[in-house]
């Protein structure tokens, strides 16, 4: 399962592009109409799809991702009931799962890893587990044929983050800059060099995430990076539609916005 990783960037690449991996918060606003959401994904062209599990204390989610979370627990929402929806995205795009350490120490490593593939999960982002702490989660997920991908920020020490990259599976998640994931005006100065160094170092692919909210800074992100991943953009397009139709319209919208301003900017690296 992990393979769909690589297989997804490797795709983009032979198209001369980035991968494009929108994040979703399953359950969000509620069981259904996240349903329809992850449909419009897939459709409107996403290479990849990180898929949010609600929790109720996300660290390094801002405020629109936080409150989806906590909506979304609101209306129901479980780690079972957010992986019905990874099974329906999985059988058409790679799903990547960003979770937090808890819940996969609560359910167990092993059991939750088996959750995660038996849903059809490719990976899972955990950003408040340390490698150091991580090893039988990492173990786990292995075992279950899942990629545990690592995070690297701007304040990562360089021999740290070499030690991240050496040891990374299915990809690198770089974030932007050091606050937690919301939209931003301009992208931080320096993220070309930080992307330039983490894919030196990295035997896998390096995708870029937080800040990033227009179709210019995808481009502009997708023009240094092997992927780039948008969310609190398409969370508040979902809290703002006020319905399921107009919903599932707004990110497909910006998702084919999206998708075009990265073909036509193509790549500065290979």
């Amino acid at each position: 399962m992990a393979d769909r990783i690589a297989a997804a960037f490797a795709a983009a690449r032979a198209q001369g592009c980035a991968a494009l991996m929108p994040y979703m918060m399953g359950g969000f606003p509620d069981h259904e109409t996240s349903l329809a959401i992850a449909d419009a994904y897939a459709d409107a062209g996403a290479d990849l799809v990180e898929l949010g599990i609600p929790y109720s204390d996300p660290l390094a989610d801002g405020p629109v991702i936080h409150a989806a979370a906590t909506r979304a627990l609101a209306a129901g929402a479980t780690l079972d009931s957010a992986l019905t929806i990874c099974e329906r995205l999985a059988s058409r795009v790679p799903v990547v799962a960003m979770t937090y350490a808890n819940m996969a120490l609560a359910r167990g490593p092993e059991r939750f890893a088996r959750a995660l593939a038996d849903a059809g999960a490719a990976g899972a982002i955990v950003p408040d587990l340390p490698p150091e702490e991580g090893g039988d989660v990492a173990a786990a997920l292995r075992a279950a044929g899942l990629a545990l991908v690592p995070l690297v920020a701007p304040t990562t020490d360089p021999e740290r983050r070499a030690r991240l990259c050496a040891a990374a599976e299915g990809f690198v998640y770089l974030v932007s800059d050091t606050r937690t994931t919301g939209e931003r005006e301009a992208l931080p100065s320096g993220l070309a060099d930080l992307v330039e160094a983490t894919r030196a170092e990295s035997p896998v692919p390096v995708a870029v995430g937080f800040g990033i909210g227009t179709p210019e800074q995808v481009a502009a992100v997708g023009a240094i990076a092997d992927g780039v991943i948008v969310g609190s953009r398409l969370v508040r397009a979902v809290d703002e539609a006020g319905g399921r139709d107009a919903a599932t319209a707004a990110v497909a919208g910006f998702i084919g916005e999206a998708r075009q301003a990265i073909a036509a900017a193509g790549r500065a690296v290979q």
